[in-house]
């Protein structure tokens, strides 16, 4: 099986590569814009687990990526069995403060990148037939699909935040849009999952190391790897949608009805822990 992992350079994108080629055995295309970190990560997965990497350079935030990437892996012959739309970015500003190209890079990135990667690499897995070999394969205890597509979204997509705007509106278009896609996707034997976590233990929000440590151990943040772990087992289940924890299961319904004095509280203090 061939995963194409977007963002697969640090972060939670590198831990997706790494349990994919680990604990899958499968081989890899990874994709992102740090050419030199994502050059080192294919060599060192392929050196460690014995699989096929290749690491292709590729800005995501630009009109025409997905178009292109799709492109790319026609003209190379590569058959993409898995698409994990991983690749993200994150900024706390207050909108009118924020510079045009940052919002259109984010609105990019994860609207119109995930819809047409979606779309592009969805349709293909639909036409696919599977040997019967392949067909007999068991995943995670399910038998195999046609193709599998893995949807990062956030629990921010229910909250009305000011600061990430722009973040948690893209992340409610990416939460609706693949569990709406569930239904279209899974009688063609093709499955799509989302993943909505809360607090992730990566650089991407910007807090300082002390807190990050703070909040891994107050459970209020998920390491990545145990993140992927969960979100790989979800997506070879054909599960539709996870968002992981139990304090965040239980927090999700609330958010919708956060009091205006409390997102009022949060702007004033919430910029005060960033880098």
């Amino acid at each position: 099986m061939l995963g194409l992992v977007t963002g697969a350079s640090s972060g939670i994108g590198l831990q997706y590569a790494t349990q994919l080629a680990r604990d899958y055995h499968c081989d890899l295309l990874l994709v992102s814009n740090q050419e030199k970190e994502l050059v080192q990560v294919a060599e060192n997965l392929a050196s460690a687990y014995g699989v096929k990497t290749v690491a292709h350079y590729a800005d995501l935030s630009l009109t025409d990526a997905a178009e292109n990437l799709y492109a790319w892996c026609k003209e190379q012959g590569y058959t993409v069995d898995i698409l994990i739309n991983n690749a993200g970015v994150f900024f706390f500003n207050p909108y009118c403060e924020t510079n045009i190209k940052r919002i259109d890079l984010m609105l990019q990135l994860h609207v119109n990148t995930v819809a047409k990667l979606t779309r592009l690499f969805g349709e293909e897995m639909m036409a696919r037939q599977l040997t019967e070999e392949e067909a007999q394969q068991c995943l995670c205890g399910r038998k195999r699909m046609r193709g599998y597509i893995l949807n990062m979204s956030s629990m921010s997509a229910w909250m009305a935040m000011p600061g990430i705007q722009t973040y948690n509106a893209t992340k409610a278009f990416i939460y609706n849009f693949s569990k709406s896609l569930w239904y279209e996707f899974k009688p063609k034997n093709v499955g799509i999952t989302v993943m909505a976590p809360g607090a992730v233990d990566t650089e991407l929000f910007g807090l300082a190391p002390n807190l990050r440590k703070l909040a891994v151990n107050l459970t209020v943040s998920i390491p990545p790897e145990k993140l992927v772990q969960r979100a790989l087992k979800n997506m070879f289940r054909g599960k539709k949608a996870d968002t992981p924890g139990f304090v965040n299961w239980l927090a999700t319904p609330l958010l919708k009805h956060t009091p205006d004095w409390l997102v009022f509280l949060a702007m004033k203090y919430v910029g005060k822990y960033q880098k």
